[in-house]
Protein backbone atom coordinates (compact mmCIF):
# COMPACT_ATOMS: atom_id res chain seq x y z
CA UNK A 1 0.00 0.00 0.00
CA UNK A 2 1.49 3.54 -0.80
CA UNK A 3 1.60 6.19 1.22
CA UNK A 4 -1.76 8.23 1.95
CA UNK A 5 -4.08 5.61 1.22
CA UNK A 6 -6.27 4.80 3.71
CA UNK A 7 -7.26 0.60 4.49
CA UNK A 8 -11.04 -0.34 3.99
CA UNK A 9 -12.88 -3.05 5.39
CA UNK A 10 -10.90 -6.79 5.54
CA UNK A 11 -7.58 -5.00 4.08
CA UNK A 12 -9.05 -2.98 0.95
CA UNK A 13 -7.76 0.29 -0.22
CA UNK A 14 -10.54 2.66 -0.99
CA UNK A 15 -10.59 3.33 -4.65
CA UNK A 16 -9.76 7.12 -4.29
CA UNK A 17 -6.17 6.29 -2.89
CA UNK A 18 -5.27 3.90 -5.58
CA UNK A 19 -2.58 5.04 -7.72
CA UNK A 20 -2.94 3.19 -11.38
CA UNK A 21 -0.37 2.65 -13.83
CA UNK A 22 -0.37 0.91 -17.47
CA UNK A 23 -1.04 -2.38 -17.21
CA UNK A 24 1.90 -2.90 -20.23
CA UNK A 25 4.35 -0.94 -21.76
CA UNK A 26 2.81 0.11 -25.17
CA UNK A 27 5.10 -0.71 -28.10
CA UNK A 28 3.28 0.20 -31.32
CA UNK A 29 -0.19 1.22 -31.47
CA UNK A 30 -2.86 0.53 -34.19
CA UNK A 31 -6.32 1.31 -34.61
CA UNK A 32 -8.75 -0.52 -36.68
CA UNK A 33 -12.01 0.39 -38.56
CA UNK A 34 -14.00 -3.08 -38.18
CA UNK A 35 -17.45 -2.61 -36.88
CA UNK A 36 -19.69 -2.06 -40.11
CA UNK A 37 -22.70 -0.83 -37.65
CA UNK A 38 -19.58 2.07 -37.47
CA UNK A 39 -18.83 2.72 -40.52
CA UNK A 40 -22.21 2.53 -42.35
CA UNK A 41 -23.18 5.18 -39.84
CA UNK A 42 -20.39 7.53 -40.89
CA UNK A 43 -20.60 6.53 -44.60
CA UNK A 44 -24.26 7.66 -44.35
CA UNK A 45 -23.47 11.03 -42.26
CA UNK A 46 -20.52 12.11 -44.41
CA UNK A 47 -21.52 10.71 -47.74
CA UNK A 48 -25.33 11.00 -47.72
CA UNK A 49 -26.80 9.32 -50.92
CA UNK A 50 -23.57 7.13 -51.78
CA UNK A 51 -22.84 3.77 -50.74
CA UNK A 52 -22.22 3.99 -46.73
CA UNK A 53 -19.00 1.51 -46.86
CA UNK A 54 -15.92 2.30 -48.98
CA UNK A 55 -15.61 0.21 -51.64
CA UNK A 56 -12.64 -1.78 -49.78
CA UNK A 57 -14.33 -1.88 -46.45
CA UNK A 58 -15.71 -5.12 -47.04
CA UNK A 59 -12.49 -6.56 -48.33
CA UNK A 60 -9.38 -5.70 -45.63
CA UNK A 61 -9.70 -4.74 -41.97
CA UNK A 62 -9.27 -0.75 -42.71
CA UNK A 63 -6.23 0.56 -40.04
CA UNK A 64 -4.11 3.50 -39.39
CA UNK A 65 -1.05 3.23 -37.30
CA UNK A 66 -1.51 5.38 -33.80
CA UNK A 67 0.83 6.98 -31.14
CA UNK A 68 2.03 4.98 -28.82
CA UNK A 69 3.14 7.15 -26.66
CA UNK A 70 0.12 8.91 -25.48
CA UNK A 71 -1.84 5.87 -24.41
CA UNK A 72 -2.48 6.45 -20.81
CA UNK A 73 -4.37 3.94 -18.03
CA UNK A 74 -7.97 4.72 -17.24
CA UNK A 75 -8.33 7.86 -14.77
CA UNK A 76 -5.77 9.76 -16.58
CA UNK A 77 -7.50 13.47 -16.77
CA UNK A 78 -7.82 14.15 -20.82
CA UNK A 79 -6.61 18.00 -21.90
CA UNK A 80 -8.69 19.14 -24.72
CA UNK A 81 -6.69 18.80 -27.70
CA UNK A 82 -5.66 22.24 -29.81
CA UNK A 83 -5.31 21.90 -33.73
CA UNK A 84 -6.47 23.15 -37.03
CA UNK A 85 -9.86 23.21 -36.91
CA UNK A 86 -10.55 25.10 -40.86
CA UNK A 87 -8.29 27.11 -42.78
CA UNK A 88 -6.76 29.65 -40.48
CA UNK A 89 -8.53 28.57 -37.27
CA UNK A 90 -6.41 26.84 -34.45
CA UNK A 91 -7.99 26.46 -31.38
CA UNK A 92 -9.07 23.88 -28.98
CA UNK A 93 -11.46 21.29 -29.99
CA UNK A 94 -15.22 21.86 -29.62
CA UNK A 95 -16.27 18.61 -30.81
CA UNK A 96 -14.42 16.37 -28.52
CA UNK A 97 -15.56 12.57 -28.50
CA UNK A 98 -15.25 8.92 -27.26
CA UNK A 99 -14.82 5.82 -28.93
CA UNK A 100 -15.77 2.42 -27.42
CA UNK A 101 -13.28 -0.13 -28.47
CA UNK A 102 -11.44 -3.29 -27.48
CA UNK A 103 -7.54 -3.42 -27.25
CA UNK A 104 -5.38 -6.51 -27.87
CA UNK A 105 -2.89 -6.83 -26.34
CA UNK A 106 0.54 -9.01 -28.48
CA UNK A 107 2.60 -10.84 -26.37
CA UNK A 108 4.34 -12.53 -28.81
CA UNK A 109 6.28 -11.40 -31.03
CA UNK A 110 6.51 -12.19 -35.03
CA UNK A 111 9.68 -11.86 -37.56
CA UNK A 112 7.49 -11.61 -40.45
CA UNK A 113 3.65 -12.42 -41.64
CA UNK A 114 1.32 -14.68 -39.49
CA UNK A 115 -0.56 -16.96 -40.76
CA UNK A 116 -4.76 -15.80 -39.55
CA UNK A 117 -4.93 -19.70 -38.40
CA UNK A 118 -2.06 -18.79 -36.16
CA UNK A 119 -2.76 -15.34 -35.19
CA UNK A 120 -3.81 -15.99 -31.76
CA UNK A 121 -1.33 -17.46 -30.77
CA UNK A 122 0.21 -14.04 -30.51
CA UNK A 123 -2.61 -12.48 -28.39
CA UNK A 124 -2.04 -12.24 -24.45
CA UNK A 125 -5.40 -10.66 -23.69
CA UNK A 126 -7.65 -7.36 -23.83
CA UNK A 127 -8.64 -4.62 -22.24
CA UNK A 128 -11.32 -1.76 -23.07
CA UNK A 129 -9.96 1.19 -24.45
CA UNK A 130 -11.20 4.62 -25.19
CA UNK A 131 -9.88 6.46 -28.72
CA UNK A 132 -10.77 9.98 -27.65
CA UNK A 133 -11.51 11.96 -30.73
CA UNK A 134 -11.43 15.75 -32.01
CA UNK A 135 -13.70 15.41 -34.67
CA UNK A 136 -13.59 18.94 -36.07
CA UNK A 137 -9.68 18.20 -36.17
CA UNK A 138 -10.25 15.38 -37.85
CA UNK A 139 -12.50 16.32 -40.14
CA UNK A 140 -9.99 18.93 -41.40
CA UNK A 141 -6.76 17.21 -41.68
CA UNK A 142 -7.80 13.30 -42.35
CA UNK A 143 -8.07 13.80 -46.12
CA UNK A 144 -6.25 12.38 -48.15
CA UNK A 145 -3.75 10.79 -45.06
CA UNK A 146 -6.58 9.95 -42.71
CA UNK A 147 -6.25 10.39 -38.56
CA UNK A 148 -3.25 12.82 -37.35
CA UNK A 149 -4.03 15.57 -34.42
CA UNK A 150 -7.42 14.68 -34.30
CA UNK A 151 -6.42 11.49 -32.81
CA UNK A 152 -2.74 11.03 -31.29
CA UNK A 153 -3.56 13.31 -28.35
CA UNK A 154 -4.44 10.82 -26.04
CA UNK A 155 -5.89 7.01 -25.80
CA UNK A 156 -7.15 5.47 -22.68
CA UNK A 157 -6.92 1.88 -22.08
CA UNK A 158 -7.88 -0.21 -18.49
CA UNK A 159 -5.50 -0.60 -15.82
CA UNK A 160 -5.69 -5.19 -16.34
CA UNK A 161 -5.65 -7.51 -18.96
CA UNK A 162 -8.09 -10.02 -19.71
CA UNK A 163 -7.03 -13.20 -21.18
CA UNK A 164 -8.40 -14.78 -24.04
CA UNK A 165 -9.32 -17.89 -22.44
CA UNK A 166 -11.69 -15.82 -20.40
CA UNK A 167 -13.70 -14.54 -23.14
CA UNK A 168 -16.76 -16.31 -24.39
CA UNK A 169 -16.54 -17.07 -28.28
CA UNK A 170 -19.70 -16.67 -30.70
CA UNK A 171 -20.08 -16.90 -33.93
CA UNK A 172 -19.11 -13.62 -36.18
CA UNK A 173 -20.67 -12.12 -38.60
CA UNK A 174 -21.19 -13.29 -41.83
CA UNK A 175 -18.26 -12.18 -44.30
CA UNK A 176 -19.83 -11.46 -47.74
CA UNK A 177 -18.07 -11.46 -50.30
CA UNK A 178 -15.62 -14.25 -48.98
CA UNK A 179 -12.21 -12.99 -47.79
CA UNK A 180 -9.45 -13.25 -49.88
CA UNK A 181 -7.90 -16.27 -48.96
CA UNK A 182 -5.08 -14.95 -46.71
CA UNK A 183 -7.98 -13.58 -44.09
CA UNK A 184 -10.29 -16.68 -44.50
CA UNK A 185 -11.29 -17.94 -41.28
CA UNK A 186 -14.40 -19.33 -40.28
CA UNK A 187 -15.49 -16.06 -38.74
CA UNK A 188 -15.86 -15.36 -34.82
CA UNK A 189 -16.55 -12.91 -32.03
CA UNK A 190 -16.20 -12.22 -28.61
CA UNK A 191 -19.47 -12.19 -26.56
CA UNK A 192 -18.90 -8.87 -23.97
CA UNK A 193 -21.67 -6.64 -23.28
CA UNK A 194 -20.20 -3.19 -23.07
CA UNK A 195 -21.22 0.22 -22.03
CA UNK A 196 -20.78 3.98 -21.79
CA UNK A 197 -21.26 6.16 -18.87
CA UNK A 198 -21.53 9.58 -19.52
CA UNK A 199 -21.84 12.23 -16.06
CA UNK A 200 -23.37 9.48 -14.22
CA UNK A 201 -25.95 8.22 -16.49
CA UNK A 202 -25.53 5.08 -19.23
CA UNK A 203 -26.24 6.20 -22.15
CA UNK A 204 -25.26 3.33 -24.80
CA UNK A 205 -25.12 -0.46 -24.77
CA UNK A 206 -23.65 -2.52 -26.98
CA UNK A 207 -21.66 -5.79 -27.55
CA UNK A 208 -17.69 -6.89 -28.73
CA UNK A 209 -19.78 -9.08 -30.91
CA UNK A 210 -20.51 -6.26 -33.39
CA UNK A 211 -16.76 -6.55 -34.56
CA UNK A 212 -16.94 -7.61 -38.44
CA UNK A 213 -13.85 -7.92 -38.81
CA UNK A 214 -11.72 -10.49 -35.86
CA UNK A 215 -8.27 -9.86 -34.85
CA UNK A 216 -6.86 -12.86 -35.97
CA UNK A 217 -8.11 -11.65 -39.43
CA UNK A 218 -6.46 -7.85 -38.43
CA UNK A 219 -3.20 -9.78 -37.49
CA UNK A 220 -3.09 -11.25 -40.59
CA UNK A 221 -3.64 -8.53 -42.80
CA UNK A 222 -1.25 -6.12 -40.85
CA UNK A 223 1.80 -8.30 -40.78
CA UNK A 224 1.11 -9.65 -44.56
CA UNK A 225 3.22 -7.49 -46.05
CA UNK A 226 6.09 -8.19 -43.93
CA UNK A 227 5.16 -6.27 -41.06
CA UNK A 228 6.51 -7.61 -37.63
CA UNK A 229 4.67 -7.77 -33.96
CA UNK A 230 6.57 -6.70 -31.39
CA UNK A 231 5.65 -7.75 -27.52
CA UNK A 232 3.08 -4.89 -25.95
CA UNK A 233 2.15 -3.91 -29.42
CA UNK A 234 -1.81 -2.96 -29.04
CA UNK A 235 -4.04 -3.77 -31.59
CA UNK A 236 -7.74 -1.94 -30.71
CA UNK A 237 -10.96 -2.74 -32.51
CA UNK A 238 -11.95 0.88 -33.83
CA UNK A 239 -15.24 2.13 -32.53
CA UNK A 240 -17.80 -0.85 -31.37
CA UNK A 241 -21.15 0.09 -32.83
CA UNK A 242 -24.70 -1.97 -33.02
CA UNK A 243 -27.89 -1.90 -35.31
CA UNK A 244 -29.71 -0.05 -33.00
CA UNK A 245 -29.55 4.00 -32.06
CA UNK A 246 -28.82 3.31 -28.20
CA UNK A 247 -25.82 0.59 -29.05
CA UNK A 248 -24.01 3.32 -30.61
CA UNK A 249 -20.17 3.61 -29.76
CA UNK A 250 -19.69 7.26 -30.03
CA UNK A 251 -20.96 10.59 -29.12
CA UNK A 252 -20.86 11.53 -33.04
CA UNK A 253 -23.45 8.38 -34.07
CA UNK A 254 -25.40 9.08 -30.76
CA UNK A 255 -25.95 12.61 -31.55
CA UNK A 256 -26.34 11.95 -35.51
CA UNK A 257 -23.24 14.97 -35.67
CA UNK A 258 -24.95 17.46 -34.37
CA UNK A 259 -23.70 17.30 -30.64
CA UNK A 260 -23.77 17.78 -27.97
CA UNK A 261 -20.06 17.21 -27.09
CA UNK A 262 -17.45 16.27 -24.22
CA UNK A 263 -17.32 19.95 -22.11
CA UNK A 264 -14.81 20.34 -19.43
CA UNK A 265 -15.85 18.55 -16.43
CA UNK A 266 -17.44 15.87 -18.47
CA UNK A 267 -16.20 12.76 -17.42
CA UNK A 268 -16.79 9.31 -19.29
CA UNK A 269 -16.77 5.31 -18.18
CA UNK A 270 -16.65 2.71 -20.70
CA UNK A 271 -17.54 -1.00 -18.98
CA UNK A 272 -17.12 -4.37 -20.01
CA UNK A 273 -18.73 -7.56 -18.55
CA UNK A 274 -15.07 -9.47 -17.16
CA UNK A 275 -12.87 -6.51 -18.51
CA UNK A 276 -13.66 -3.60 -16.02
CA UNK A 277 -13.96 -0.21 -16.77
CA UNK A 278 -11.69 2.88 -18.56
CA UNK A 279 -12.50 5.89 -16.65
CA UNK A 280 -11.47 9.44 -17.79
CA UNK A 281 -12.45 13.25 -17.22
CA UNK A 282 -12.15 16.26 -19.66
CA UNK A 283 -9.94 18.83 -17.77
CA UNK A 284 -11.07 22.00 -16.50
Amino acid sequence: MSEGQTPGPVGEVRAAAVQWHLPFEVADYVDFYSSRAHAENLGRMFRPGAEPLTPNWLHLPIGYHGRAGTVVVSGTEIHRPHGQRGAGDFGPSRRLDIELELGFVIGKPSDGPVSVERALEHVFGVALVNDWSARDIQAWEYVPLGPFLGKSFATSISAWVTTLDELPVVEGSKQEPPPPDYLRIDNFAYDIPLEIELNGSVISRTNASNIYWNVAQQIAHLTSNGATLRTGDLLASGTISGPGERERGSLIELTWNEGPFLEDGDEVVLRGEGLGEVRGRIAV
